[in-house]
């Protein structure tokens, strides 16, 4: 019954179809049954013979299920461009004249470039994920879609890994062709962001047309470079070519670096085993793998891949791609079909008006709902075998990420992951997608890698050039303070205490440091610094040694090394020794503030007198009595000895206050009085650096020292105030002949100048904080390992004992030149006078508010009794006479008191 009833639905369904095909011709046309979709690849790659049975599998499965394409089947006709650009194009017309919806491939990024105009015209969209190249834009190619990650991505992953390791230089190998040398150029642009630099890029013909005399060459070159760290951009037979010959060379042992692109682990994973001679030679090298979040469907499809491929190679990422763009087609097709459109194709009438050429160009019809298609296939959301697949607003692949592989003797073994959310990590990057994203340097992990050679530590990634060439390292050829730097007369040899610093670093390196010293200078004057300095910028030489200040302008064109000593600027000038006199008990004050110091003890004194007038005895009497009493009591007060005792409250508070000053006061006397009488005194009228800014003198400085450019720049001196001076000898006759106010040189060259001249000093404090160092060339591995190398001289005391050799003096020691005491000045204490002046005002205000309070109560009762004379003169005399009167109401009070208790007891 059942067999018989299907038997009756399908006669229906038949009859239906061919009523529709009678009645709606060309609607039937339009809807046809196959869905014609091309590929063009060559089948001879790697990734060629796996995108053929993964596109072919997807085939398969989407025919197997009517619901994709209602009945209809998809049909990917395959086109082998065996490496040549002209197949390719003939195999893309072929596929325009057969009615085809969409093309997967091209397989290069030369030929996406072509074909891509063809599409843009035709309005046929392209699907390629091999062919990712960053130039390929789609505002310029609307209709070509990369479904796989564009390699933008893996260059910021290799520039994360060459930052993360800590190397500033490497070497870019590849393939002159678009993809991969718009490839180095988005590496280029990468490590520039993290500070780091392609030294050197050796191109090879496009693959597979390079030789072995093509790799050899560009090797032999790179073998005599400082940079060890590779980057092999290509494909797989011009890569495997290259590692052969770097082998050869002995390019992969111990110290080289060999970082590939997607193409090594596409080898990896499709081809097993390696022969002995391959794995060999790819041994200790990092890859990159496109990563594919695990699932049931991928674990599936990999079960069944050795059914699909018959064993004859492996599966790699591409293979999933190659599938999930099959099915993506499929489904935009789908969706095409639900949305109203169909598959039908119109002349274009620009090739129809070229039919009398021998062309069959009129062959060529635009794509009707090509647009519709391309807009369908951006917006896909789906999840295939490779994981989520959408594209963002750049049309990228969201979520680009990649698996870290490290090449070893048994295989290969993943060392971490990289992902445009997370950075370098070591779990998957799909758990990582819900977290906020972090790429600090803290949280930038990987596994340990066996680097080439099987060592496991992390090459330095450079080394000497290995051409015969010593570091040429330019020393100043100084005429004065030889200690620091000096060329032996007659000779090539070099010392002095910047040379020792040196050498005792170099014992240090880790590794052998060839160089020769280079003297610069003429030999009669100092040479410019800064012209040195700028000559290691130009490449003229690769370091310098010697007592070059570490200052702003010129860390901007070279590299410091650690400071190995400090030296700012400082202000020498001739003293005198101040000889001790009757009067030396005075010099610790300035004048001003002995006439402010009396002034306040009178002041005190008298303050003191008003508020205890009226209620103590002891400051009561005659006018004279009363004034000896204000004058004994004031400077009394200075010893803490005066004998009169203070009874109201204002009294007091005023008393505590000044006599916390005069403590204050006596302290400071007493210390600046023995500085004064037991050590030597220096005296001149420079007192450092602001003196001679805000005075025209003129001041001296060393010829080719950075003092000359502070003073004029930073300090704003003109330059008709600075005389140039070129030894010591011209320091002591210019300051002894006062052709110069002061001499504004470095510490350490202050030092030894005054090591055997104490008739000068230093005047002031250091006014501009510097320090020496070595310099090299912007970016330079060396002085980085020469900075370590200092701290550990200074950590060992080594680098103290070299200071002792070359810059001790005992003749005059420093302290016995230092500036004068200063004398303490009224600055030093106004803060302590305004408190006691405050405190001193409002008692007085607060006693004045007191009077007037009692002299109203008092007043009614004068007036009463002197109506008959109330002039002005009288009130006055009344109101002296009430402030000068005794009160004794304190004391009755007090003595009431007394006898109340005494009667209760």
């Amino acid at each position: 019954m059942s067999l018989l009833m299907t038997m009756i639905n399908l006669v229906l369904l038949l009859s239906i179809f061919i009523l529709f095909v009678q009645v709606f011709p060309e609607e039937a046309a339009l809807r046809p049954n196959v869905v014609n979709v091309g590929a063009i690849f060559s089948f001879d790659t790697i990734n060629g013979k796996v995108a053929k049975v993964a596109m072919k599998a997807a085939e398969d499965d989407i025919n197997s299920d009517p619901s994709i394409l209602g009945g209809r089947k998809l049909f990917v006709a395959l086109h082998d461009s065996n490496y040549s650009s002209f197949l390719s194009f003939i195999g893309a017309l072929q596929f325009m004249e057969t009615d085809t919806v969409a093309i997967i491939g091209p397989q290069s990024s030369v030929m996406a470039h072509v074909l891509s105009h063809l599409a843009n015209e035709l309005h046929v969209p392209l699907l390629s994920f091999t062919a990712l190249d960053p130039g390929l834009s789609p505002l310029q190619y609307p209709f070509f879609v990369q479904t796989a990650p564009n390699d933008e991505f893996q260059m910021i992953a290799i520039a994360e890994m060459v930052s993360y390791f800590g190397w500033a230089e490497v070497i870019a190998v590849f393939s002159d062709d678009n993809q991969n040398r718009n490839g180095i150029i988005m590496l280029d642009d990468q490590l520039a962001e993290r500070r780091c630099r392609i030294s050197y890029k050796a191109t090879l013909p496009p693959d597979p047309m390079a030789k072995r005399s093509d790799v050899l060459r560009e090797l032999a070159k790179i073998q005599m470079m400082e940079s060890r760290v590779i980057v092999l951009n290509t494909f797989s037979k011009t890569g495997l070519l290259v590692f052969e010959v770097a082998k050869s060379l002995g390019m992969m042992e111990k110290g080289y670096v060999w970082i590939a692109s997607t193409w090594l682990s596409t080898v990896l994973d499709s081809t097993s085993p390696l022969k002995p001679e391959t794995a060999n030679s790819i041994r200790g090298a990092l890859t990159l793998r496109p990563h594919t979040a695990d699932s049931k469907r991928k674990r599936d499809f990999i079960s069944r891949w050795n059914q699909l491929s018959n064993g004859s190679i492996g599966l790699n990422p591409y293979g999933l791609f190659a599938y999930d763009t099959v099915w993506m087609i499929a489904r935009a097709v789908k969706l095409l079909f639900d949305q109203g459109g169909n598959i039908s194709f119109s002349n274009d009438e620009r090739l129809i008006s070229l039919t009398g050429m021998d062309l069959n160009l009129s062959a060529l019809s635009i794509f009707d709902g090509g647009k519709q298609l391309l807009k369908n296939v951006i917006e896909t959301k789906m999840t295939g075998l490779t994981g989520p697949v959408r594209f963002n607003q750049d049309r990228f692949l969201i979520n680009p990420s990649y698996d870290i592989i490290n090449t070893v003797e048994t295989g290969y073994r993943q060392v971490g992951y990289w992902s445009n959310h997370s950075g370098l990590s070591i779990v998957p990057p799909e758990t990582l997608y819900g977290k906020k994203p972090n790429r600090s340097s803290s949280n930038q992990h990987l596994d340990s890698v066996v680097w080439p050679g099987g060592e496991t530590i992390k090459p330095r990634g450079w080394v000497f050039p290995n051409n015969g060439r010593e570091l040429r390292i330019v020393v100043p050829n100084r005429v004065s303070y030889r200690d620091f730097v000096s060329v032996v007369n007659g000779t090539n040899k070099v010392q002095g205490y910047c040379i020792d610093v040196f050498l005792a670093a170099i014992k240090l390196m880790p590794y052998a440091v060839p160089y020769r010293f280079i003297p610069y200078g003429n030999g009669h004057e100092n040479p410019s610094y800064y012209e040195l300095v700028s000559k290691i910028a130009a490449g003229v030489f690769d370091g310098a040694v010697g007592d070059i200040a570490i200052v702003t302008d010129r860390t901007r064109i070279v590299d410091f090394t650690q400071p190995y000593i400090e030296s700012g600027l400082v202000v020498v000038a001739p003293v005198k020794k101040i000889s001790s006199n009757p009067w030396s008990f005075s010099r610790p004050f300035t004048p001003s503030m002995w006439a402010v110091t009396a002034a306040f003890f009178l002041i005190v004194g008298s303050v003191v007198w008003v508020l205890e007038h009226r209620i103590n005895d002891e400051f009561r009497g005659s006018p004279r009595q009363q004034i000896v009493t204000i004058l004994t009591f004031s400077f009394s007060t200075m010893f803490f000895s005066h004998r009169e005792n203070t009874v109201s409250t204002l009294g007091r508070l005023v008393l505590i206050i000044w006599l916390f000053v005069v403590l204050i006061i006596n302290s400071s006397y007493t210390a600046s009085l023995t500085s004064i009488l037991t050590v030597q005194q220096l005296s001149s009228p420079i007192k450092g650096i602001d003196t001679l800014i805000s005075s025209s003198e003129r001041i001296g400085f060393q010829i080719g020292s950075f003092a000359e450019r502070y003073l004029t720049e930073e300090l704003g001196i003109p330059k008709s105030r600075l005389v140039q001076l070129g030894s010591p000898e011209d320091y002591a006759r210019a300051l002894e002949k006062r052709q110069v106010a002061a001499v504004v040189d470095e510490r350490s060259y202050v030092d030894l100048f005054l090591s055997d001249r104490c008739e000068f000093s230093i005047r002031g404090q250091e006014f501009s904080k510097r320090a020496w160092g070595f310099a090299f060339p912007r970016d330079s591995p060396l002085a980085i390992d020469m900075s370590t190398a200092i701290l550990a001289l200074s950590e060992n005391g080594e680098l103290q004992k070299i200071h002792d050799k070359w810059l001790s003096r005992s003749a005059c020691s420093s302290e016995k030149s230092e500036d004068e005491a200063e004398q303490l000045d009224l600055q030093s204490f106004w803060g302590l006078f305004l408190i006691c002046g405050i405190a001193c005002v409002l008692a007085l205000f607060v006693y004045s508010l007191l009077m007037f309070r009692q002299y109203r109560q008092h007043c009614p009762e004068e007036l009463d009794s002197t109506s008959h004379n109330n002039s002005f003169s009288a009130h006055l005399r009344t109101c002296l006479s009430f402030i000068d009167g005794k009160v004794e109401k304190s004391k009755s009070s007090s003595k009431r008191k007394r006898d109340s208790m005494h009667s209760d007891v």
